[in-house]
């Protein structure tokens, strides 16, 4: 079953379909935070988050004539910011391949173990959410994706099947993975 549709959103995405920039703008304003959450889950770093957010917008106004409005525009709006992070993420990867044959396979240092211990409970906390970050980003999209939706987005596993095109097992099948791989990368474990 697909998120039933708001009627705010309803009324605001037929106006944005006809042209009302003002319509479009108050969608932006309601969906920009939480689309922002899941593509930094998703990127594991603000500014590309910013950016795939920014597109995404850009893109849904540019697609609105093929948005149905018999539909919850959030789901809609989700998937294209999914694929913008998809779509990152195959960039991001080519870029690396790149960066590691340019340098001949010597993978540039990464954050150096800080060996003292810090003072300041928030900055461990800030570290540690770093690094889940980091290793959410560095998940297969397969994984990722699923996982973002319903740990973080709050979706179960029915609304996440529905947004991706899976079965609620699969989803579930897909998460136990992706926290199964977490906790191999933040332990350090090798796949």
């Amino acid at each position: 079953m697909s998120e039933p549709a708001a009627p705010a959103d309803v009324r605001l995405a037929a106006a944005a379909r006809h042209g009302d920039r003002a319509a479009f703008e108050t969608l932006v304003s309601l969906h920009k935070a939480s689309l922002y959450r899941l593509a930094r889950r998703s990127t594991g770093n603000g500014d590309d988050a910013y950016d795939i957010v920014q597109d995404t917008f850009v893109s849904a106004w540019l697609a609105l004539a093929r948005f149905n409005p018999a539909h919850a525009f959030g789901p809609w709006i989700r998937t294209i910011l999914l694929n913008k992070c998809r779509d990152f993420s195959r960039r991001r990867a080519v870029r690396n391949r790149i960066l590691q044959w340019w340098t001949s396979g010597v993978s540039p240092p990464g954050e150096a173990a800080c060996a003292d211990v810090e003072a300041d409970s928030a900055l461990q906390d800030r570290a540690r959410l770093r690094s889940l970050d980091q290793a959410i980003a560095n998940l297969p999209s397969r994984y990722q994706v699923p996982l973002i939706l319903t740990a973080l987005q709050g979706l179960s596993h029915r609304e996440a099947a529905d947004q991706l095109g899976l079965t609620p097992k699969a989803v579930e099948l897909r998460v136990h993975r992706a926290r199964k791989r977490l906790q191999e990368l933040l332990r350090g474990d090798e796949p």
